[in-house]
């Protein structure tokens, strides 16, 4: 919200902890043992990922479910099943089919997509940088709603964190004639091994959050640069940890926690409530991750008994990272012959564990999903 945009009270609003960043008093006796349990819990997380020849099997889902449950934290209702129907028929098009496809749709899709980026810019030698973080912006808001909200570009105007149903202003952000000496400041914290890895990742996203650097998306960017965080101070082995389910069912105390740091310089109570996000989140992604692995190697048996093939564990690591395809794609992405991928299907459909969500209809292939893995991921 800009400045000029409504009649809003001002007389509750909170602004921008100036010159309190980064924090310069912690309890490091308090941190000590929610530190070790979060580590400790993220290292196990890790090492499952590690431990699959596929990583991809489990991250996919993962990393869809991230997309749908951080956009709806900002008011985009989608579901899984609506962003895997989307990407299946979007595999091999960066141009969103807005005629046939909710708004909130596409949005997802583009968080999956902006994640995405970030990762491949990191991986190329890009670090964590103004720069990148407006490219990822730029992916997120690209088309749709989004795209009247500046993508890629900071903000030149004073911006607001608002309830709109009282018409109370919340949150004022940094002045917009600051944001580069606060987004320099901040990305240089990120990279400062002096400070363990978790509260630089706990410190970095509420400053970021305080920040507010764009018109629009900044919670979804916010909460990407946690993973990346993580994967950039080698904690992860790959930028793949997800914890917007946490924040989503504690959002109340998530958005008064992050207040509280600029109203009461309370930066111990905000970094407690994040590692126990990290822990929590880790339990539960393993917990996740494991029910995906079991699910897998029960599969991998049942998929044997059925197709009888040298291309078996290609068809059954496609299902998994694509639990919703049309058999072009299929057929394109596992690299397994036509003629061989239709008998794959029709023999899987036989047997129930491939459900047939469109027809074949003209030039366009049937579309499936495969809903044993969905059944464990739907958020």
């Amino acid at each position: 919200m800009e400045r000029g945009a409504g009649d809003y009270d001002f007389s509750a609003a909170t602004d921008y902890h100036y010159g309190r960043f980064p924090p310069t008093a912690l309890d490091y006796r308090r941190l000590a043992k929610p530190l070790t349990a979060a580590m400790a819990a993220l290292a196990r997380y890790d090492q499952m990922l590690k431990g699959m020849h596929n990583s991809e099997i489990l991250l996919a889902p993962l990393r869809r479910q991230e997309a749908v449950i951080s956009s709806r934290m900002e008011g985009t209702i989608s579901t899984l099943d609506e962003l895997l129907r989307y990407e299946a028929d979007h595999e091999t098009s960066d141009i969103p089919d807005e005629a046939n496809y909710r708004s909130d749709v596409i949005e997802v899709a583009l968080y999956a997509r902006a994640m995405k980026l970030a990762q491949s810019s990191m991986a190329e030698g890009q670090p964590l940088s103004t720069w990148l973080i407006r490219s990822a912006h730029r992916t997120l808001l690209g088309f749709g709603r989004g795209a009247q909200n500046a993508p890629g570009e900071l903000r030149q105007e004073q911006n607001y964190l608002a309830d709109p149903l009282k018409r109370k202003i919340l949150f004022i952000p940094v002045r917009a004639e600051q944001l580069g000496p606060a987004l320099d400041g901040l990305f240089a914290f990120m990279a400062d091994e002096e400070w363990e890895i978790l509260l630089r990742a706990a410190i970095s996203h509420l400053e970021f959050e305080a920040i507010h650097p764009f018109k629009d998306g900044n919670g979804r960017i916010g909460r990407m640069l946690i993973p990346l965080l993580l994967w950039q101070g080698r904690v992860l082995s790959q930028p793949h940890f997800y914890v917007s389910a946490y924040f989503e069912r504690r959002r109340d105390e998530y958005i008064d926690r992050l207040r509280q740091v600029s109203a009461h310089d309370d930066w111990m109570g905000w970094i407690l409530f994040f590692l126990a996000a990290i822990e929590e989140q880790a339990h539960e992604n393993l917990r996740t991750a494991e029910s995906i692995r079991n699910l897998y190697e029960d599969m991998k048996g049942r998929f044997r008994e059925i197709l009888s093939s040298k291309w078996t564990v290609a068809a059954l690591d496609f299902v998994f990272t694509r639990p919703v395809f049309r058999n072009n794609v299929f057929t394109g992405k596992s690299g397994i012959p036509p003629a061989t991928v239709y008998r794959f299907v029709r023999a899987l459909a036989d047997q129930g564990l491939l459900t047939t969500i469109m027809p074949a209809a003209g030039r366009s292939p049937a579309m499936y999903s495969f809903e044993p893995l969905l059944q464990l991921v739907r958020a």
